[in-house]
């Protein structure tokens, strides 16, 4: 990440990497923006994601277009519309920003649903597509090698394969806890994650004891919990978005049953931390950036989005700091192409091997032809929910957390 509380190095360094690359030759249609889509939830029970992911990315292009002018001498224009996390509506916002609006690059995209139904679009335009919250692990594997020669479909946040794993070792290694109850909504999201854990605890030789599904908008999930407790769960495992979420933490607290519980990243959203209220303490969460953390590039990003949105604005901390690195990513490959050809900025992504400071981490070489995950197991760390707020599960976290995490190749 630039130095948020230094400007003035912050407008070198960009200037340095800029005028390396020579960005600031003249160019034919020099004074047309470029165009970069942005698509996401920013309505309806997503869009506390929706809209934390939508501010990280305008807050990484004012950045850029203050300070260096734009990429390849251009200034970069957002056209934002929102999916309202409804698949069908995705689909047709990538027909249109492909379409009519020509967007060289699309960066967003929340719902792993919305997901799948709009990336044939861009693979198929060869238009490059920054996935920077969506998680369910088919969205960057659909097209991967040898599925199709080559791949338009980057990831900045954290698979649920890798999530999952991540999580099953905790509780099986970690906690030796093999009773396990599922709880997942019956989404794209709640299906990937679902059937990622399952997979994840197969290889502990754990299978769980119980897997319930339940609709978005559902309140009364007591006849779920029952019959998890009743299989003998030793732990709960929950997956959804933020207010179903709360529905199931407080109905268990009303049921008096005191298991472990461990949930999505989506626990971190501020519409779970204040609607589940006290009933949330304690359920824990893989995460890839809490706030709280001694990093001194996470402290200037929180509080340099609080000075230009307002102190309530993160409603999700991930998709925040996500969005905010996958546009900085995409900025550095489009500048590394010194094009807006779809194909070119592709390559560019896969050989970005120069350190892209970011806040979650600093991107070395984040992909490959083969992988274009930029987040790797060893970069996630356990989070806890304490007096509603997400905060580190264990202290050595937090203290690692000034480490750059470099991904796993």
């Amino acid at each position: 990440m630039i130095p948020l509380a230094a400007r003035a190095r912050r407008g070198r360094m960009l200037s340095a990497i800029c005028l390396t690359l020579g960005l600031f030759a003249a160019a034919v249609h020099a004074d047309e923006p470029i165009k970069i889509g942005l698509s996401g939830p920013f309505s309806g029970g997503s869009a506390p994601m929706g809209n934390s992911m939508r501010l990280g990315i305008q807050m990484a292009v004012d950045e850029i277009n203050t300070y260096v002018g734009g990429v390849l001498g251009r200034r970069i224009v957002l056209v934002e519309r929102d999916d309202a996390a409804n698949p069908d509506k995705g689909q047709a916002i990538a027909r249109e920003l492909v379409d009519t609006e020509k967007v060289v690059a699309t960066v967003g995209i929340v719902n792993t649903g919305v997901a799948l139904k709009s990336i044939d679009i861009y693979q198929n335009a060869k238009i490059p597509l920054v996935v920077a919250v969506s998680t369910g692990t088919e969205v960057s594997r659909r097209f991967a090698p040898p599925n199709a020669p080559h791949n338009f479909v980057f990831r900045m946040s954290p698979r649920t394969g890798v999530s999952n794993a991540f999580l099953a070792r905790h509780l099986v290694e970690a906690r030796g806890l093999r009773q396990i109850g599922i709880l997942a909504d019956d989404t794209g999201y709640g299906e990937a994650e679902m059937g990622d854990l399952v997979k994840a605890l197969a290889t502990h030789g754990v299978t769980p004891v119980r897997v319930e599904r339940f609709g978005i908008g559902d309140r009364d999930m007591r006849a779920q919990l029952d019959a998890v407790r009743a299989a003998g769960a030793q732990a709960l495992v929950m997956y959804g978005i933020g207010p179903e979420l709360a529905a199931i933490a407080k109905t268990k607290a009303e049921m008096g049953w005191t298991v472990p519980t461990f949930a999505s990243w989506t626990v971190s959203m501020r519409n779970f931390l204040d609607q589940a209220g006290p009933a949330g303490d304690g359920v824990m969460t893989v995460q890839s950036f809490i706030p709280g953390s001694e990093n001194t590039r996470h402290r200037q990003f929180v509080s340099e989005f609080a000075s230009r949105f307002g102190k309530e604005a993160m409603e999700s901390a991930m998709s925040a700091a996500q969005g905010y690195d996958a546009m900085r990513v995409l900025f550095n490959a489009i500048s590394s192409a010194g094009t807006t050809d779809g194909d070119k900025i592709r390559l560019a992504l896969e050989q970005l091997n120069r350190g892209v400071e970011g806040v979650v981490t600093t991107y070395i070489q984040p992909f490959t032809p083969d992988d274009h995950d930029a987040i790797t197991e060893n970069m996630l760390v356990l989070g806890v929910v304490r007096q509603g707020r997400i905060d580190y599960a264990f202290k050595e976290d937090a203290k690692r957390s000034i480490a750059v995490r470099r991904k796993a190749h």
